[in-house]
């Protein structure tokens, strides 16, 4: 079986010169539903009012197939996942999934993050666990660049996976965030990582 997660109404939106109303928002999730797509990933909720009220919306806009996904990113590095904002701002949008995001790579946690692969392994685990325990039943984890950091670093970056299942990640979606990765090199660590 295939599954489509779509990110349009998020990524989308991160091009220059696009600005989606709360209605067009709305009117795209209509016609990806209609498509068939499984799971639409809705914006960042708690970063701005239209993402809030669309999140509001759409629980009752009586989607029949598709499932409307709240994204956002681990908590930050010395705090804990009970007061990430951000991961608060998930689970009261009630959305029945959603997506976060954590790095992957050990030079971004160096030097994006400026922590250890141990505080990053933490705040994977602990963001995962706090969402899965707020009650929702499926939860995406992106591991940003992760194919990088594989090339570079693969026990780090496995461990990052498992620090994301064992926090409940029901799903692990790993990364290619530069592109810069070819098919065969993708298909053989995917198959490695499996």
């Amino acid at each position: 079986m295939v599954t489509i997660y779509d990110s349009t109404l998020r990524d989308g939106e991160q091009r220059e010169g696009v600005a989606l109303s709360l209605n067009d928002k709305l009117r795209v999730a209509a016609r990806l539903e209609e498509l068939g797509v499984h799971y639409i990933e809705g914006g960042f909720p708690g970063s701005n009012p239209k993402d809030d009220e669309f999140f509001a919306q759409a629980r009752n806009a009586g989607f029949s197939h598709a499932k409307i996904v709240a994204f956002g990113s681990t908590c930050r590095k010395g705090r804990h996942a009970r007061e990430d904002d951000g991961l608060q701002a998930i689970l009261a949008s009630k959305a029945p999934v959603a997506a976060v995001v954590g790095k992957a790579s050990l030079e971004h946690v160096t030097r994006a993050l400026e922590t250890t692969a141990e505080e990053n392994e933490r705040i994977v685990r602990e963001s995962c666990a706090f969402l899965r325990d707020g009650g929702l039943d499926e939860l995406v984890f992106d591991a940003e660049h992760f194919f990088d950091g594989y090339k570079a670093h693969p026990d780090f970056a496995l461990s990052v996976l498992r620090a994301a299942a064992d926090g409940g990640a029901t799903t692990l979606t790993l990364c290619d965030t530069n592109g810069g990765s070819l098919p065969h090199e993708v298909f053989s660590i995917v198959q490695n990582v499996c």
